[in-house]
C-alpha cells in the first residue's frame, strides 16, 4: 500500500515556542552549532491505489484544510514515501 507523507510548518512569523524550547534544551545536553529549531507535524497517509497527481491534489486540498490551520501554518511538503 502506497503511503504519502505531509509535512506541515508553522508559517515564519509566527513564533514556535516549542521548537525554541528544543534550541535552548540542545546546547545544555552537548548538543552544539544549532542555531534554530522550528517544530512542524508529520502526517503519514496510507493510500488505496495508485498515488496519480489527481491523489496527490486532492491530499494537498485535505492537508491545506483539514490537516493544517492556514492560519498560522504552511503545508511545505507532500511527498510519496
Amino acid at each position: 500500500m502506497p503511503r504519502v507523507v505531509v509535512h506541515v510548518m508553522p508559517k515564519p512569523e509566527i513564533l514556535d515556542p516549542q521548537g525554541k524550547a528544543v534550541a535552548g534544551a540542545l546546547p545544555r545536553l552537548g548538543f552544539e552549532g544549532v542555531a534554530s529549531v522550528r517544530q512542524g507535524k508529520r502526517f503519514e497517509l496510507e493510500i488505496d491505489g495508485e498515488v496519480t497527481d489527481a491523489v496527490l491534489a486532492e491530499l494537498r486540498e485535505a492537508a491545506e484544510t483539514l490537516l493544517s490551520n492556514p492560519v498560522i501554518e504552511d503545508v511545505v511538503a507532500i511527498e510519496v514515501a
